[in-house]
């Protein structure tokens, strides 16, 4: 019997940066390799998940496989494949938006051992066999993955939900699921986003009928506002458009690459040619006959909309009349962002319709698809994945409901391994699972520290405490100097500033008596000092940097 673990390096606990480890025996296969947009991590693009582990074993990865085009599932691609060189799988879409995605990160290296996969394949590893089902979300092309192990398989369904009324691209493979769940599921790694719903989603039906809707009852500008990669949701507003005789502006260059990408795989349907007209045209058009399509990635079609009703986007600004149609939901801790930005559109004179006002509608499975998940695997241990931690507990009761045991329930923390041997799953012990941040071109080179003092910045602001000194001749050439940002208000505080000031005077004057003293301590000193006073006068608690400089004054004639 092989032995088996499972390790999250990412995507428990937390909504995104999904990636999964299936190690058996000597071969490990990593399930999707995602980054999470933080929504306030103060300068800090994105996080992907702590490579660490595969590092040290970088010998056995066998591949990657991508469940869908997603960035919560793709996103950290191009990091990883900066560092190893093994083989990417994924559907035909998947793989053309991980291509995007890594040539868009112009990092130094070229890669190109990509394979494209369907339903109709199995992967012989040796140790496992890989397999695919589709499955129903907001991309199309989505897949589960199946790793066949000689103790069942360990399923991991990727991003899903149940419609009956998809079609295409988008539908489910009951029959493959049903079928992998008769030859045995040995583990179930399953979406759980929407575990603690208390609606049940609408069918994708019915949201288009609500788009025509909206559509259909608007004279003026539209304004759509939708994430690049939810093509489901873009081909509705495409099919709208058309029906009404409007035209498509497209306001984002990431959906111009996206665009262009589905349309030459035949994934999106475009009814007339000259539905898409460049920004250029706009003028020559009527406000009943546009479009404008901003488009973004998880939050930034709320900045942007933002943007352009403060008059700061380079080409669209919101205009009495205007309706702005956001058919993306945002998540909930963006909601005060959201709302930020709906009273801008309306200060603009425009208005605001929310599609998730009026359906639910999601990509992922409400409670009710969650369980029927479980009942066509039947498998004999679960682990809730993709969610925060009341959204995996939500889910381990679901399934408790179906009939399985809590103890064959697993919740963990990234970086918790899962070892299955002697016929049983257990716990056992930790590897490294730190988020990884992105700042800029640094990758990983941002830790909490950094993080702490851009936080303190941001909420108390900083006091440096600037002087020259004259350590031979024992005295203070110049200053002390204070420069304060997001602190307090220099002209009415300059009585604080110079008692500042003295405190500092003070203490140099003090160390200079000596025949001589530590650096270090000395400006710990100042420090201390200086944040006790300035907490006790003002409650706030800035970071304090004391500058001390040291010349000599040694004149040619002293030589």
């Amino acid at each position: 019997m092989s032995k088996i673990k499972i390790i999250p390096l990412g995507g428990v606990r937390e909504n995104a940066k999904n990636m999964y480890v299936i190690e058996i025996d000597d071969a490990i296969f990593v399930l999707d390799c995602g980054l999470l947009y933080p929504e306030e991590m103060f300068g800090i693009d994105a996080v992907i998940p702590d490579f660490t582990y595969l590092e040290e074993n970088q010998d056995k990865i066998a591949g990657v496989f991508l469940s869908h085009g997603h960035e919560d599932s793709i996103g950290a691609l191009p990091y990883f494949l900066e560092r190893f060189e093994v083989p990417v799988f994924g559907s035909e879409l998947t793989i053309a938006l991980a291509k995007m995605y890594v040539e868009e990160a112009k990092l130094d290296y070229e890669f190109d051992d990509y394979h494209v996969v369907d339903e109709e394949m199995e992967i012989d590893f040796g140790t496992a066999t890989i397999r695919f089902f589709r499955v129903t979300h907001t991309i199309p092309d989505s897949m589960g993955i199946a790793v066949k192990t000689d103790a069942g398989h360990i399923v991991y369904t990727g991003n899903f939900k149940f419609d009956n009324s998809a079609s295409g691209d988008y539908t489910t493979d009951y029959a493959e699921i049903v079928q992998i769940g008769k030859e045995g599921v040995l583990a179930l790694l399953s979406d759980s986003l929407g575990a603690a719903s208390l609606e049940e989603n609408v069918s994708d039906v019915r949201v288009q009928e609500e788009v025509f809707n909206t559509f259909k009852n608007t004279e003026n500008r539209l304004i759509v506002a939708a994430v690049a990669s939810n093509m489901l949701r873009i081909q509705q507003v495409i099919n709208a458009a058309s029906h009404f005789g409007r035209k498509i502006f497209i306001a984002g260059k990431r959906m111009e690459s996206i665009l262009a990408i589905a349309l030459k795989l035949n994934k999106l349907t475009v009814p007339d040619k000259d539905l898409f007209v460049p920004m250029s045209e706009i003028n020559k058009y009527k406000d009943n006959q546009i479009v404008i399509l901003e488009t973004g990635s998880l939050g930034e079609p709320l900045d942007t909309l933002r943007k352009m009703s403060e008059g700061r986007h380079p080409q669209i600004t919101i205009k009495e009349g205007d309706l702005v149609y956001i058919v993306t939901s945002p998540s909930t801790a963006m909601e005060i962002y959201a709302a930020e930005a709906r009273n801008s559109i309306y200060r603009a004179g425009g208005t605001v319709k929310a599609l998730s006002s009026q359906v639910k509608a999601s990509g992922h499975g409400t409670p009710k698809d969650l369980q029927l998940m479980i009942n066509l695997l039947k498998p004999k241990y679960l682990i809730p994945v993709q969610g925060q931690y009341r959204m995996l507990v939500a889910h381990s009761d679901l399934a408790h409901l179906t009939g399985m045991r809590y103890e064959n329930i697993f919740i963990v923390s990234n970086g918790e391994v899962l070892i299955y041997e002697n016929g049983k799953m257990m716990r056992a012990g930790e590897v490294s699972a730190t988020d990884t941040l992105i700042d800029g071109i640094g990758v990983g080179d941002i830790g909490n520290v950094v993080l702490r003092d851009r936080r303190l910045l941001s909420e108390d602001g900083i006091f440096v405490a600037v002087l020259t000194i004259d350590r031979k001749k024992k005295k203070i050439i110049a200053g002390p100097h204070i420069v304060t940002r997001g602190f307090v208000f220099v002209r009415e505080s300059q009585s604080l500033l110079d008692e500042a000031s003295g405190i500092v005077t003070k203490i140099m004057n003090k160390q200079l008596e000596k025949n001589d003293f530590e650096w270090g301590e000395l400006k710990a000193e100042i420090r201390k000092e200086l944040l006790a006073y300035l907490s006790q006068k003002t409650g706030r608690r800035p970071i304090v940097l004391p500058v001390i400089m040291e010349i000599n004054q040694k004149r040619w004639y002293d030589k």
